[in-house]
């Protein structure tokens, strides 16, 4: 059968997920593979600037992959080769999780010494919130009960008081949709002090300076809407659904500055601190798209031409991957001058959180019809675009 040029374009998407979903489960492999056989300790390479990374690395790697990749696995099996690739996927993160929580498993992980540990717990506690019907109600009773007492088991790390806050109200959060019970001053604490250092145009301080980084993408934006969508839940008391309403609009005006900030050649700028999580810095982006929640001028399709091109881009570039296909430091390639102190090979796994759009499903419209070129290259091949505005 002849292919038309017009079907090609057609199927461009589906040939897009395809590739995305083959470059997820390349990052994901080594972790899972290693952690599902309580390997992951002894196989795993630890590449930083300090000598204490192995404090952290391992829970960094595994709860970060998972948060990326939660939405995908709560699309659940089904009878298609992505839908089996799925199941398998899902059985490895389900051993994964008892072996990182159980205290007598050799890959057993730290959820409580030195201050690191809260921020993984919080990623930790997101991917479940992402993917329950996968990645919690299955699981045994003994497997839950070491996972909640993990997560509880952070609370003895202090926040500081910047985006850390809601690293203690996303693991709050976990607790409350899956204990029944939690410390709401923790989170009532964060949402408080976002409020108030919300910049305006979308964007929050990481504390109450603004910095030139992507924070309000890796942590800021995603975690507050998650939060505050439990919450809602939980006490339907009107407020918090004006709350959840306010902060989703501040998040869709973020993600179309981040879609604006994607150059033709689906690069964009190197500016701040922990660029080393690549394109995870597109994680508000992506999670917008996973939501509909686009603003109208933006067309799902030119959000999946633009991750798919930045992502691409960015895991084709040579040694991203070590011979052993673990990821190394840097953001095009290996530049271990990226990484600070607190960077090590764990660290990168924040990457996935570029492929949360991967939990709509292949019949959604994002992945069907022709790529959509992305503002920046709209603009500079000559073509008329809308004015851009602050949304304040």
């Amino acid at each position: 059968m002849i292919v038309t040029g017009n079907a090609q374009q057609q199927n461009a998407g589906l040939e897009e997920r395809k590739y995305l979903v083959e470059t997820m489960c390349k990052i994901a492999d080594p972790v899972l593979n290693a952690l599902s056989k309580n390997e992951l300790k002894r196989s795993m390479p630890v590449e930083a600037k300090t000598t204490d990374r192995s404090n952290y690395t391992y829970l960094e790697a595994f709860a970060r992959l998972l948060s990326g990749m939660a939405p995908w696995l709560e699309l659940g099996a089904d009878s298609s080769s992505e839908g089996k690739l799925r199941m398998q996927y899902i059985q490895l993160a389900r051993i994964c999780l008892d072996n990182a929580t159980n205290p007598s498993s050799p890959d057993f992980m730290n959820f409580n010494k030195g201050g690191q540990p809260l921020v993984d717990a919080a990623f930790l506690a997101q991917a479940l919130l992402r993917a329950p019907k996968q990645l919690w109600q299955p699981l045994n009773n003994q497997t839950k009960q070491h996972v909640i007492n993990a997560l509880k088991s952070a609370r003895i790390i202090k926040p500081g008081e910047n985006n850390w806050l809601l690293f203690s109200a996303m693991v709050e959060a976990a607790l409350l949709k899956f204990d029944g019970q939690c410390d709401t001053a923790r989170i009532l604490y964060a949402i408080d002090k976002h409020e108030q250092w919300y910049k305006g145009d979308g964007a929050y301080g990481d504390g109450a300076n603004f910095h030139w980084d992507y924070y309000n993408s890796f942590v800021i934006q995603p975690m507050l809407i998650e939060v505050l969508a439990v919450l809602k839940t939980a006490d339907t008391s009107a407020k918090w659904n004006t709350l959840y309403k306010t902060v989703l609009k501040r998040a869709q005006r973020y993600a179309a500055v981040q879609e604006r900030l994607i150059s033709p050649e689906a690069t964009y700028p190197p500016v701040g601190r922990s660029l080393a999580y690549r394109f995870g810095a597109f994680q508000s982006l992506s999670q917008i798209a996973l939501m509909q929640q686009l603003q109208g001028n933006i067309k799902p399709q030119q959000v999946r031409s633009a991750l798919f091109n930045v992502i691409k881009k960015q895991i084709e570039m040579p040694a991203t991957f070590s011979k052993e296909g673990w990821l190394q430091i840097g953001l095009a390639g290996h530049q271990p001058g990226i990484g600070e102190g607190y960077i090590s090979t764990g660290s990168l796994y924040l990457c996935s959180e570029a492929f949360l759009f991967l939990g709509l499903p292949a019949t959604d419209m994002l992945w069907n019809g022709p790529d959509a070129d992305w503002t920046s290259k709209k603009i500079w091949n000559g073509l008329d675009v809308p004015a851009d505005h602050s949304e304040d």
